[in-house]
Formats: structure tokens, sequence, C-alpha cells
């Protein structure tokens, strides 16, 4: 079962075999008490995580006979920490407004009696539809350069296979940081996607003279490095694409 707020996402669900719910209270409870996995990944709004209000009383009531509950987040809880690595272990000192939004959620996730609850904090998706190319194809990607910056990332398919892997080994109240093996600089990605299409790196612009939205300088105001040793050493994962030197090759030739 998946849920939707658009009507015209139904057909669309329908023929990838998932059974559409609509979003709204009655919908998701009935759906709720036939389920024994929830997987949440709607992020937070402006008035806090929106899957809570519809289902809180009724996760509540059925949390002893859910086996599996995930909710996805990201590893903007935890903050700015200069290149530094980070693991689930870290103090959450978020800096952005969407960071702090996070850690509230997971605080209310975590708030409800004998939730089943296992929180992901994600690193940056790629993935099919998801990548660089598009941007390097069509001559609006640039390389900022800002001294130390880097981020982690992590493809679509490994976050599956980490998904899976933690429902056959179930820990409540477990929190796995879910990205590869290479945090890199983000200048460094796009020179490698213009390699491989045989074409010109992006131009390079400073960090202080980038023409840069509000969003998108937030997320240079934090700098870390994400551990995922429990990946390996609890779940047993081997990611398919330990870096996106791998990934982006893979994802090019799909």
């Amino acid at each position: 079962m998946g849920s939707h707020r658009d009507p015209e996402r139904a057909d669309i669900l329908r023929a990838q075999g998932v059974e559409p719910i609509l979003w709204d209270r009655p919908a998701l409870e009935a759906a709720l008490a036939r389920a024994d996995h929830v997987l949440v990944s709607a992020g937070p709004g402006n008035h806090g995580d929106p899957s809570l209000p519809l289902l809180r009383d009724a996760l509540g009531a059925q949390a002893s006979t859910l086996r599996w509950v995930g909710y996805l987040s990201t590893t903007g809880v935890y903050g700015d920490h200069d290149g530094a690595w980070v693991d689930e272990t870290t103090p959450l000192t978020p800096s952005t407004k969407r960071g702090k939004a996070r850690v509230a959620a997971e605080q209310d996730w975590q708030s409800i009696p004998d939730l089943p609850l296992h929180i992901f904090r994600l690193a940056g998706i790629y993935g099919p539809g998801r990548g660089p190319f598009s941007k390097v194809r069509n001559g609006t990607a640039r390389r900022i350069l800002k001294p130390g910056q880097v981020f982690s990332r992590i493809h679509i398919d490994d976050i599956a296979q980490v998904l899976f892997a933690s429902t056959q080994k179930p820990r409540p109240g477990g929190i796995y940081n879910v990205c590869d093996d290479d945090p890199a600089p983000p200048q460094d990605v796009l020179s490698l996607a213009a390699d491989l299409l045989n074409m010109p790196a992006p131009p390079a612009v400073d960090f202080d003279k980038a023409d840069l939205g509000p969003m998108a300088r937030s997320f240079y105001a934090e700098n870390k490095r994400v551990s995922n040793g429990l990946l390996a050493s609890e779940l047993g994962v081997t990611l398919k694409y330990p870096s996106y030197t791998s990934g982006l090759p893979a994802l090019l030739d799909s």
C-alpha cells in the first residue's frame, strides 16, 4: 500500500503494483489497521510533521501489533562540524530551519510509546531522475568552490536495500546514517559527470561570488563527513555504490 495526495497518482501507483491509499484520516487509519510495517517518507513542513496529526492516536493504539516502523530523516540533523566525522551518537546541533524541523519531527515520532521505530538519516539522494547529468548536459551546472566543503551521498538503490535489511533485523529505537563511504567535494562530482559525458567540466565559481538561492546556500552552511558503520556492522549491508565514482557510471549506463 502507498499513500497519495493527488487522485491522478492512484492509477500510477496501481500500475506499479501498489494499492493506492488517499491521504486522509479514515483511509490512512483503515490501511494502518491492516499493516505490520510502516514507512514514513514525508518530511516536516511549516506546521511540523504532516503524518502525526492524522495518525498519532492510531499509531499509539496499534503500536504493539506493528512489527516495524521506519522514518526517513536527514543527516542535516547533525549541523555543521567543519568537515569532521559524525556518527549516530553525535549530538544534534542543526543550524538550518530544515534541520531543526527534522530534529523536532524525530522527537515527535520517538514520543509514541512502544512504537517499533527505526530512524534513517539520509544523505543527499541520487539515482534515476536525480543526478547531475541533466544540468551538465543543458549547461546550467556550476562547480561551486568552497575550500574544505564536502557532502555525503547515497544512491536510491542502496536506500532500498538498507530499509529491507532493517525489516529483516528490526531493532526498535535504532538510528542509522544512510550514506556512502565517500564524502566528497561537490565540484568533483560534477567534474566526473562531465567526463562521463565527454563534455568540458562546468565553469568554476567561488562560493562567495556564486548566485545561489537561500536554500542552496544553506546546504553549504554545514560541512561534515557522515559515518555509515552501522549499515555493515549491524545490518550486514554491502553498498552497491560505495562512492559516486561507481554510482554515477552505473546511473549513466541505466
